[in-house]
Formats: structure tokens, C-alpha cells, sequence
């Protein structure tokens, strides 16, 4: 069952298209990382899935609903980010009191469990929490909602990088235990893929990829040679980064179905094939530039 259904969805601004023609399906109690990096659309994205922005064109279903001011939609759902607001009256135990009364599935003792791991004091208001704090509190709202579709948009803001493990880890943990479908945005693929099953690629308001984690690792492969030999090798073929090696050698990064295909017919004739590691070819795959900051530097 898909949870979330988009075809076609485009998004603009005046003159800008945040997103542009995007079509993709997101299933039932599946973890998927939103990876791009800052401007790819991602946050325009998950507010068009979350009903808070009506799509400029294209349709955008969420349990089979457009979830556009929807209130089926917004029972079902929960979007976490750095810019949640809550009344500044209520001290954080009534927030969660509140959330308790709102949401159908909320777990109150996850909630308390983790209130007191992050020794979260109950008496101090949202407004007046570090901008560490706040992302810690807002994390323990979502996770403890239990929502059927529950989204993180760059929840770690502001979090040391011990507390940013805690949170994956709670996530994974509580995620064993109540599968629900959460996409979690991030333009760093590398402290989130351990907790991941699918990954969708954003880039310049477009998608690049989706697909599973396990497929993003055997997706491409890296070639070293000599610069006359790669360069004949791979002609006509995509590259997804390219950069010079000393004065006559090359890198380049290219599909793997497509550098087996070349290896077999042409033979290795010195070069040298290494793994991609998928953080960097998101990274290649989203970037302007198929040669990175050395494309500014090679003919300077």
C-alpha cells in the first residue's frame, strides 16, 4: 500500500519552481531519507505531503487523500522541524499532556522515558529552550505520537552529535517496535543511512534517485587511469563526478552495470576500479557541478 502518491507535482513561487514534475510513490512502514542539499526543495516537498502548501500543479495524494488542509490527513500525520511554535503559557509537561489528548496513538511513558534520558526540565517553557533543547523536546514529540506517517525535516538542528545518535537510535528502536512510515530530511546521508530503507535523491527542485539503501551501494563504481584511456573508455557514457589525478591520470565515477559492460569489452589496460561510498555519491549525484570545487580550479 502506498502511503504517499505524487505525479507530476510541481511547486513555484512567483518565478521560482521549488519543485519541478516530480512523480514517486512512498509505501507502508517504510524508514525513507529525503537527501539533497539546502534549496533542493526538500522542506517544500514535505509541506506539500503534509498539507500545510497546495501543490501549483500535478497531484499529490496521502492515504489515497489530497492532503491539502485535510483533517483525515492531519490526524494520521506529524511533522517535526527547528520551527515548531507552542503556546508559550504551557510548561513542556503540558505540551505533552496536550499531545497526549491529540494524538490517538501517543505513547505517554516513551515519552516521560525519554523526557528524563535528555533531563528535560517539566516546568520550563518551549520559547525559552536552547536551540539544541528545543529540537531534543520536538524529537520526543514525534517520536512519541506513533503517527501512520511521521516526518522529521531536519530534526537535529542545534543537537551535539551525541544526542543526534541517541535520537537515530531511539527512532530505529521505536520504529522496531510500531512500524509507521517516517521520511526524515537531511543533506547529511552519512550520519543517517544506518537507519534507513529507502532513499530519495532531491536536487534543484528534481528528483535524482530513489531507491533502496542496499541498491545506493551497488549503484556506481569509481575508475583511475590514465586520462586517455578513461576518457576514451567512458565517452558517451554519464559521469557523475570527474576530477584530474597528478598531471595525466584521471577519476571518474560512472554506473556500475555500465563500468562492467566497458571492463568487459575493453578490458581494464591499467585502471583501477574502487567502491563509491554512498554519502559521496549523493553528493555527486546532487551536485551543479560533476567535478565539485576542483571544476573551479582546473583551467584557473
Amino acid at each position: 500500500m502506498d502511503v504517499i502518491s505524487c505525479q507530476e507535482l510541481t511547486k513555484t513561487f512567483g518565478r521560482v519552481r521549488a519543485l519541478n514534475n516530480i512523480t514517486f510513490t512512498i509505501g507502508q512502514n517504510r524508514i525513507t531519507g529525503l537527501i539533497g542539499p539546502n534549496g533542493a526543495g526538500k522542506t517544500t516537498l514535505l509541506k506539500i505531503i503534509a498539507g500545510f502548501l497546495r501543490a501549483s500543479s500535478g497531484e499529490v495524494r496521502v492515504f489515497s487523500e489530497d492532503p491539502f488542509n485535510n483533517l483525515k490527513v492531519a490526524a494520521n500525520m506529524i511533522f517535526i522541524d527547528d520551527q515548531m511554535r507552542f503556546p508559550q503559557s504551557l510548561t513542556l509537561s503540558e505540551i505533552l499532556a496536550s499531545a497526549a489528548a491529540f494524538y490517538e496513538n501517543w505513547d505517554m511513558e516513551l515519552a516521560r522515558r525519554l523526557f528524563d534520558y535528555f533531563s528535560l526540565d517539566p516546568e520550563q517553557y518551549h520559547h525559552k529552550l536552547s536551540k539544541g533543547m528545543k529540537s531534543t523536546f520536538n524529537m520526543i514529540i514525534g517520536l512519541a505520537a506513533r503517527c501512520p506517517l511521521t516526518i522529521f525535516d531536519e530534526p537535529t538542528t542545534g543537537m551535539d552529535a551525541g544526542v543526534r545518535k541517541d535520537f537515530y537510535r531511539a527512532l530505529l528502536r521505536d520504529y522496531l517496535r510500531k512500524p509507521r512510515t517516517i521520511i526524515i530530511s537531511s543533506h547529511l546521508l552519512n550520519e543517517i543511512e544506518d537507519i534507513l530503507e529507502d532513499i530519495f535523491l532531491l536536487s534543484g527542485g528534481e528528483k535524482r534517485l530513489q531507491t533502496p539503501v542496499s541498491d545506493l551501494k551497488e549503484f556506481a563504481v569509481a575508475l583511475r587511469g590514465k586520462r586517455e584511456v578513461i576518457d576514451k573508455l567512458t565517452a558517451g557514457q554519464e559521469i557523475y563526478y570527474q576530477k584530474s589525478v597528478g598531471k595525466d591520470h584521471s577519476y571518474v565515477v560512472i554506473r556500475r552495470d555500465a563500468a562492467e559492460g566497458l571492463l568487459k569489452k575493453a578490458g581494464r589496460d591499467g585502471l583501477e576500479v574502487f567502491p563509491v561510498k554512498a554519502d559521496d555519491l549523493c553528493v555527486y549525484l546532487t551536485s551543479r557541478k560533476r567535478g565539485g570545487i576542483d571544476s573551479v580550479f582546473d583551467r584557473y
